[in-house]
């Protein structure tokens, strides 16, 4: 098909129109980028359903609020006790603070037992600017400490304003960083620096379509974003664009080894990587929708926010990137443009496959087909001893202080409220409890293990704590009164949330409605949903992946087969990082979603490479028979797979430039695991595996019931490795 035949509205008129159309989308979509901290929040109680306990106890606790505020807490520490002088510094700093108008009344100077440190407790409006108030807070109390001493801003406010904080550059340097490895491995693998532009503007076009949806359903209700989603959709649009743009960009070079009409090569190659580039995506979006059964928001939210990402990485992969490489033709390839081959060249009888292979994939090839049975053996055994690494991983949750990796005001705050006083100070467990049972309730809770102190609170926050002035009656709502225990250990210790099981309990067995709430009971919660998820989540995506599977490949056990590996390299990613988690980077633990996120991304991401790599092998398979046709597969996807492999292990890993201990964790699993799914899972296992079954991996299709003779040992006389 030459030049002259080809309508010019095919040829310039729909591209051209295609590539008006996303550069619009992008012109509104990348200023709505800096708009996303309008829609956002970071606040844990608000990734609970509706149903936890805390949850319900918070919403109580609201009803004996006058105003929205959290406390922060400012503890400034000496070495030696306080001298009256110095005391009288610190009422001085006590003014300070107020003259701030940050809140409601500030409490304190409050002293330790020692002396050695005093604490304030300086309730602030919860909204928007809530970092940039904590900042002028710090301002004030930090140059404003006595001669010698130290102070901090900790509490709820400081850690919430840190993390924040250390989520802030995930509209800018995680892009940057993300952006930069892709383009450098794609300038290495293609030689070209038009191509790598080509397919990061796909990329980041897409992106700026996700961001608008993203937008619009958080404007509008639907979803609760939050800064770990945000950031998991930069990396996750720009990894699978950047996949589905390499899988096109491979057919289209292909293509254009047969023809030397542009249009003609984009709509073969369009034609060649539309189903298995639809059905990848598909796969992905309906694995992250899965997270819809969560029962908590947080994962709800990442469900819809990823699977847009996902839908305007495919729609761009096939729209975009298509129109592009119709308006450049080879140009795109500069300077090593594919050449037209002659017709001999183009589709050799082979009885092996192994003729397409050069330099690294013929060796792979060479060694599937000699001993297929060894290879897929030895590689589950090694996946399975990786796999043993999974009895390490500690995924029960972290202490808030320790999410943050980088250096942290609140973090070293809430060190130096542990050594002087109650380490539960200034976040105290909240009991929600019936007014008739109230001194009941509280002799309960002053007697439970891990409770420091504890007093009912009257109208305004106040204590009763039965001292001369202090009210006397607690403050009422609907028949409930309010509780506060002070912990012995810090509100997000491990030794708090036990001390929190045990309260619970303890105050049932006098008031069977009686709830028990905040910052520990919310971790708490969000820890024992996020383990539910787990185990409902993981079969709902391994049944609608395996049906994907199915409907694609006209097969039963290849599907089964293809969803096995990638379970099983999943369970060795896991086992891998776990012992990297603990020995290496010596992390206290892992957020319990972490398996959850990392399974739902490896098991889908790796379903990707086992459907580019099956569909070229069923349709070579289709022509030359099952066995060659897997060395043809394998050979002609080799490259394309394993680049791809690599640009997404490099977007996660970008993941790791923000000091988040959930976001680093991710980037490790998802990296790793990828490569591991890509170099040994895609190029040695299932190629093995299938060869060694032949014919047999079609069943039912009629495919399976082509004769299947024995492999065919590659022959001395062929071209040496890298002909």
């Amino acid at each position: 098909m030459n030049s002259q035949k080809v309508p010019f509205w095919l040829r310039w008129l729909i591209p051209v129109v295609l590539v008006i159309t996303w550069l619009g989308i992008a012109g509104i979509g990348g200023p709505t980028f800096g708009r996303l901290e309008e829609v956002s929040s970071n606040d844990q109680a608000s990734f609970l359903p509706a149903g936890a306990e805390a949850t319900e106890a918070g919403d109580w606790q609201a009803k004996f609020r006058d105003s929205e505020e959290i406390p922060a807490i400012v503890i400034v520490e000496s070495d030696a006790s306080f001298t009256p002088a110095q005391l009288g510094e610190a009422a001085q700093l006590k003014a300070d603070i107020e003259a701030l108008k940050l809140g409601s009344a500030v409490v304190g100077p409050i002293p330790s037992q020692g002396g050695k440190a005093i604490q304030f407790v300086v309730p602030m409006a919860s909204s928007d600017e809530l970092r940039e108030k904590v900042q002028e807070l710090r301002d004030v109390v930090q140059p404003g400490a006595p001669d010698g001493m130290k102070a901090f801003v900790t509490g709820p406010a400081g850690l919430t304003a840190d993390l924040v904080n250390a989520f802030g550059g995930i509209d800018g340097i995680l892009l940057l960083v993300a952006l930069g490895a892709v383009f450098v491995i794609l300038l290495l693998v293609y030689r070209s620096v038009v191509l790598p532009i080509a397919v990061l503007l796909t990329s980041v076009f897409a992106l700026c379509a996700a961001i608008l949806l993203v937008f619009g359903m958080a404007k509008a209700g639907w979803i609760q974003l939050n800064g770990q989603s945000q950031g998991i959709l930069s990396i996750l649009v720009i990894g699978a664009a950047t996949d589905y743009a390499l899988l096109f960009v491979a057919r289209f070079r292909e293509a254009l080894t047969h023809t030397t009409n542009r249009t003609q090569a984009v709509i073969t190659a369009w034609k060649a990587s539309f189903e298995p580039i639809l059905a990848s995506g598909a796969t992905v979006i309906i694995a992250l929708l899965c997270l819809l059964f969560s029962d908590l928001n947080s994962n709800k939210a990442l469900g819809p926010v990823a699977a847009a990402g996902i839908l305007c990485s495919l729609f761009a992969a096939l729209t975009l990137l298509p129109a592009l490489m119709a308006l450049l033709g080879r140009a795109v390839f500069w300077p090593f443009s594919p050449k037209l081959l002659p017709d001999d060249e183009r589709e050799p009888e082979i009885v092996t496959g192994l003729e397409w292979q050069k330099g690294l994939w013929r060796a792979t090839g060479r060694l599937v087909s000699k001993r297929p049975r060894v290879v897929w053996v030895a590689s589950v055994l090694l996946l399975l001893a990786a796999s043993t690494g999974l009895m390490q991983l500690k995924a029960n949750g972290v202490p808030q202080t320790d999410v943050i990796l980088s250096a942290s005001d609140a973090v070293d705050g809430q060190e130096a409220l542990a050594r002087h006083f109650d380490a539960g100070s200034g976040s105290p467990a909240v009991v929600v409890a019936s007014q008739g049972s109230a001194q009941q309730v509280l002799d309960k809770v002053k007697a439970a293990d891990g409770v420091g102190d504890a007093y009912l609170l009257a109208d305004g926050n106040v204590p009763i704590t039965g001292a001369p002035g202090t009210p006397a009656d607690p403050a009422v709502r609907d028949g409930r009164v309010l509780i506060n225990a002070t912990l012995n250990s810090a509100a997000d210790s491990i030794e708090a949330e036990g001390a929190v099981k045990s309260l619970r309990l303890a105050v049932k067995e006098v008031d069977a409605d009686a709830l028990v709430g905040g910052v520990t009971a919310t971790a708490l919660d969000t820890n024992t949903t996020a383990q539910r998820d787990l185990v409902v989540i993981i079969p709902i995506v391994l049944v609608v992946i395996l049906f994907i599977l199915m409907l694609l490949l006209r097969s039963v056990v290849a599907p089964v087969l293809l969803v096995l590996s990638v379970v099983l390299s999943y369970g060795a990613a896991m086992g891998v990082s776990a012992w990297v988690f603990n020995g290496v980077f010596g992390f206290s633990g892992a957020d319990a979603t972490v398996p959850l996120f990392g399974f739902v991304f490896l098991v889908a991401l790796g379903v990707d490479y086992n459907i580019f790599l099956m569909s070229r092998v069923r349709e070579e398979s289709l022509r030359h028979g099952t066995r060659p046709g897997i060395l043809r597969g394998l050979a002609v996807t080799g490259g394309v797979i394993t680049s791809a492999g690599v640009v997404l292990a490099a977007t996660f890993a970008a993941l790791g430039v923000i000091p988040i201990m959930f976001l680093v964790q991710l980037a490790f699993i998802v990296a790793f695991g990828v490569l591991l799914d890509t170099v040994l899972v895609r190029s040695l296992l299932v190629p093995a595996l299938a060869y060694d079954i032949g014919s047999k991996i079609w069943w039912p299709h009629k495919l399976a019931r082509e004769s299947s003779p024995a492999p065919v040992e590659p022959r001395e006389e062929e071209a040496p490795v890298g002909r």
